[in-house]
C-alpha cells in the first residue's frame, strides 16, 4: 500500500492530495479509524500513481529548466507582455479584470479570483505565444463563468476554436524531457 502523511483535524471528510515532491497527503477527521483511512488510500491507488508521476515530472521540469535567473527573466517578460495581451483579449471578450498579477506559481498557469483579479505564473512565458493566449482567454472567461462548465468552454471556443490543441501543449510540459 502507498505510504502517506496523515494530518488529522476537525474536518468532516477525507481528502487526498499529492505534494510537489510526490508525497501523498491525507487529511482526515480526528475520529476516523486508521483502517478506514487505509481503505480510502487503497481505493485511490491508481489515482495516486498517476498524479504522483505527474507531480514528479512537473518538479523535474521546473528544476531542469528554470534557474533563479531564468525565473527572474520570465517574470520580467511576463510583467511586460501579459498586461497588454490581457487588455487585448478582455476587450474582444467583453470582460474587465480588476487587476493582473504575475507570480512564480509552479502548479497552475493562471487563476481568476472571485473578485475578477487575474494572476499568471511567469512560467507560461516558456510556451509558444498561442498557448499563452489560451491561458489568458481561459482566465478571462472565468470572469463570465466561475466554473469549467460546458458554457465556459463554449465561451472560450468562441475566441479560440482550437483551444483543445492549445491545452495539450500546456499539458505536455515536461513529458518530452
Amino acid at each position: 500500500m502507498t505510504e502517506y502523511t496523515l494530518i488529522r483535524s476537525e474536518r468532516r471528510s477525507l481528502s487526498l492530495s499529492i505534494e510537489p515532491d510526490g508525497t501523498v497527503l491525507i487529511r482526515a477527521p480526528r475520529r476516523l479509524s486508521g483502517a478506514e483511512i487505509d481503505r480510502f488510500v487503497q481505493s485511490h491507488e491508481s489515482w495516486i500513481a498517476a498524479h504522483r508521476e505527474k507531480a514528479l515530472r512537473r518538479a523535474e521540469f521546473d528544476q531542469a529548466h528554470f534557474s533563479p535567473d531564468q525565473l527572474a527573466d520570465l517574470t520580467a517578460r511576463a510583467k511586460e507582455y501579459l498586461p497588454g495581451r490581457t487588455a487585448y483579449w478582455a476587450s474582444r471578450m467583453g470582460v474587465t479584470p480588476t487587476g493582473i498579477r504575475v507570480t512564480q506559481a509552479k502548479t497552475r498557469f493562471g487563476s481568476c479570483s472571485p473578485k475578477d483579479g487575474i494572476a499568471y505564473s511567469c512560467r507560461i512565458m516558456a510556451f509558444p505565444p498561442e498557448a499563452v493566449d489560451y491561458v489568458i482567454v481561459h482566465e478571462l472567461a472565468h470572469i463570465r463563468h466561475k466554473n469549467h462548465s460546458r458554457e465556459f468552454y463554449a465561451f472560450v471556443g468562441r475566441f479560440l476554436p482550437d483551444y483543445r490543441r492549445l491545452q495539450s501543449i500546456l499539458r505536455r510540459r515536461g513529458e518530452e524531457e
